[in-house]
């Protein structure tokens, strides 16, 4: 059962993971939660999408670690051409992991995996909230 956390409002979040498990769990929990959600099973595929779209995607939720293009790439690559989507980076791996591959936790929205429903919601949700983000 989900507990208080703010619902969304219709946002449109692409949701960006290798693994099918990750991607169809978030997916269905932000469209519970009141989101449209696009799904993409890795980078260069979301690149299409976002592409297809238009750029018409409020929030970008990737994973960092992935074959082909990575989270931070791929985020590299969205923020040139459509600075307004939001950008939340998750990953399982150790935070000096992360700090490696390009994606600092304390200047990003980073949500850690594994993650609770309510904290998924939430984080997503804080991330279309917060202002100046970049």
């Amino acid at each position: 059962m989900l507990s208080d956390v703010p619902e969304g409002r219709g946002e449109v979040v692409l949701v960006v993971d290798d693994d099918p498990a990750v991607l169809r769990m978030a997916s269905r929990v932000l469209r519970r939660g009141g989101y449209q959600v696009v799904e993409a099973g890795g980078g260069m595929t979301a690149l299409g999408v976002v592409e297809e779209r238009g750029g018409r995607i409020d929030l970008l939720l990737t994973d960092v670690v992935m074959p082909e293009m990575g989270g931070r790439e791929l985020s590299e690559v969205v923020s040139a051409r459509y600075p307004h989507m939001r950008i939340l980076f998750m990953s399982a791996y150790a935070e000096d992991e992360i700090i490696l591959r390009g994606v600092r936790v304390t200047e990003m929205d980073f949500l850690p995996k594994p993650f609770t429903l309510d904290g998924l919601r939430d984080k997503v949700r804080n991330a279309l909230d917060r202002e100046g983000n970049e």
